[in-house]
């Protein structure tokens, strides 16, 4: 328990800065002049209605797609994206069919062109670590969700980017296999040192996880309330009375946002 909150009171540099950024398509305005700032090492959850241009604001951030105004600071530097510093998790695992297990995580390892071998040893300790070990050279459709998506996390890793986009990657996982993966996010985080953006939309899961909670409105998206949780020490549990609380508030503030959820 020390060492998590330790780790949590040294998070505190600014690592990247979203500044008055605009996405607008020829008939719609995703966003404009959003700004926030995350903070090295932190965890940000991003919580809002369906639909509100949250999975745009990643796929900008990620360099996928560009801005179309404004700008994006990373360590203080001016930068267009991204692309070099992230790695980003989607709600489907996108596990290839053709690949084994072993082979659908190291994809990152060949088109980094990293070398295979250690790679391979680094791969098979992280999918032993993840509760994989035997299933290495199994395919995607012989294992479950949870499987699945545990492989799609250690291939997130083995990209050993400084910051992870996680976008709804436990939205579609049975509330067992939900809660065991929020625990290894979030150790993952601490234990690498990783500074993690998250799309979710259980309030629990964010204020679960999270160091900072953006609440977003409908379309055009802008933030409504930042809320601050440094404070609050990890692991926190699902029926602390404090949680449930905060939960309430935040439902109350979204009430006007969440018509589709």
């Amino acid at each position: 328990m020390c060492r998590l909150i330790l780790i949590i009171k040294e998070v505190g540099l600014s690592l990247l800065k979203v500044c008055n950024i605009s996405k607008i398509y020829p008939d719609l305005a995703v966003f404009t002049n959003l700004s926030f700032t995350v903070e090295s090492g932190s965890f940000a959850a991003f919580l809002g209605p369906s639909g509100c241009g949250k999975s745009t604001m990643f796929r900008v951030i990620a360099g996928i797609e560009p801005f179309d105004g404004g700008s994006m600071e990373w360590k203080g530097l001016r930068v267009q994206n991204l692309k070099e510093n992230a790695a980003m998790m989607l709600q489907k695992d996108l596990l290839l069919p053709w690949f084994d297990i072993l082979d659908n995580v190291l994809i990152p390892i060949k088109t980094l062109n990293k070398d295979l071998n250690t790679g391979k040893s680094e791969a098979k300790r992280l999918l032993s670590r993840f509760g994989l070990s035997g299933f290495e050279h199994y395919f995607p459709n012989q294992i479950s969700g949870g499987m699945r998506q545990r492989a799609a996390l250690v291939r997130t890793l083995l990209f050993d980017r400084e910051v992870f986009l996680l976008d709804e990657p436990l939205s579609a996982l049975d509330a067992l296999t939900r809660r065991m993966l929020q625990s290894e996010i979030m150790r993952i985080q601490l234990e690498f040192d990783k500074t993690v953006l998250m799309i979710t939309h259980d309030v629990m899961e964010a204020l679960m996880l999270a160091d900072k909670v953006f609440l977003l409105s409908h379309l055009p998206m802008r933030i409504i309330k930042e809320i601050n949780l440094r404070d609050l020490p990890k692991p926190r549990y699902h029926l602390d009375s404090k949680l449930a609380e905060m939960a309430e508030d935040i439902f109350s503030t979204l009430k006007g946002e969440l018509v589709d959820v």
